[in-house]
């Protein structure tokens, strides 16, 4: 098969109407656009969001809140998921994506979190440490590197 050969699968390509074609085809003289009024008009119609005159739904409802370009978004981590490490082990964000612990390291890096236990010794590299997840780190025997 030559890509000159190629052609859609049947029924996949529909044949366009051709209006305005004499009244026998059944589309000709007014080509379906009806008698007169804005619609049958060349370039007629209304913009979009336009309701008539009437004040339309997108001004009538009220703005709300707004996007801070300067929030920090951080992939956060919950510190009893660093177990599954060796003890001694050099916690990345990198390594937790290769390993699958997290999906994807957000804008801003990873945040280590509370929730659980730590009961192996490791350094962990990340943006930013709660408090607590900091406390267990280190009295696990580990450190906790702001990267």
């Amino acid at each position: 098969m030559k890509l000159h050969e190629l052609k859609p699968a049947k029924g996949a390509v529909k044949a366009r109407k051709r209006l305005g074609r004499g009244t026998a085809t059944g589309q000709g003289k007014t080509a379906g656009r009806g008698q007169k009024g804005q619609w049958s008009r060349s370039g007629g119609g209304v913009r979009v969001g336009f309701e008539g005159g009437q004040m339309p739904l997108s001004r009538r409802l009220p703005k709300r809140g707004f996007n801070n370009l300067f929030r920090k978004e951080y992939t956060e981590v919950k510190i009893d998921t660093l177990n599954k490490f060796e003890a001694g082990t050099e916690v990345t964000a990198e390594m937790l994506k290769e390993n699958k612990t997290i999906s994807k390291i957000k804008k801003d890096g990873i945040k280590i979190i509370g929730g659980g236990e730590l009961n192996v010794a490791l350094t962990v590299k990340a943006a930013k440490f709660t408090k607590s997840a900091k406390e267990m780190i280190e009295k696990a025997g580990g450190k906790a590197e702001t990267v």
